[in-house]
């Protein structure tokens, strides 16, 4: 087994409603000879320096995340997309110790299959940000204030998809509207959504 990372040992230790089920992740994922790492607040697994798994707790459930989930065969049918607009990662969720240890042998194979695609260097087809559609309100506005359309398009793709995937999500458009207008400043500040 891997040895531990001390940053991934004091996350353990302070972990809530799933932590039982989150250390049984933790020695099944080591098993497999992964670098534990701490990334985004969560335990990461690497394989060369290449993120393979992460660890999540949420509400209603603990997940053990593929990161290029979408490229693996997935025979047994256990990999969930979280919502329509994960294009890479797939996610195993558990309720309780039981469930992950019935799934123990299937989740080593899982686990190794993506080692073996990360060795082989495969990368997830992503839709271009072209592709995501732009909201009309946005649309309007891009058109009327060039410095506005000249930072939008000089952010990066992954930026600009953000906003327009946030942009696009409320039903109303008085709702898109509103976050359109806070989000104006931040576009022509040259920020990300989350930076």
């Amino acid at each position: 087994m891997t040895k531990t990372n001390p940053k991934v040992d004091f996350y353990f230790a302070k972990a809530g409603k799933w932590q039982k089920e989150e250390k049984k992740l933790r020695t099944i994922v080591l098993s497999c000879g992964l670098t534990e790492e701490l990334k985004w607040g969560v335990p990461c697994y690497t394989f060369e320096k290449k993120n393979i798994i992460l660890i999540h707790a949420f509400k209603d459930y603990c997940a053990l995340l593929f990161v290029k989930g979408a490229l693996l065969r997935d025979e047994k049918a256990i990999l969930i997309q979280q919502t329509e607009n994960v294009q890479a990662g797939r996610h195993v969720r558990f309720t309780n110790v039981r469930e992950i240890m019935e799934l123990k042998p299937i989740l080593k194979a899982y686990i190794y299959e993506a080692i073996e695609v990360e060795k082989a260097g495969l990368k997830v087809p992503l839709k271009k940000t072209s592709e995501s559609k732009v909201p009309e309100e946005f649309q309007k506005i891009l058109q009327k204030n060039r410095a506005l359309k000249t930072a939008f398009t000089s952010l990066t793709p992954g930026r600009q998809r953000a906003y327009l995937l946030y942009f696009a999500a409320p039903k109303q458009s008085k709702t898109r509207e509103a976050r359109i207008e806070k989000s104006m400043k931040r576009i022509l500040g040259g920020k990300g959504l989350n930076d």
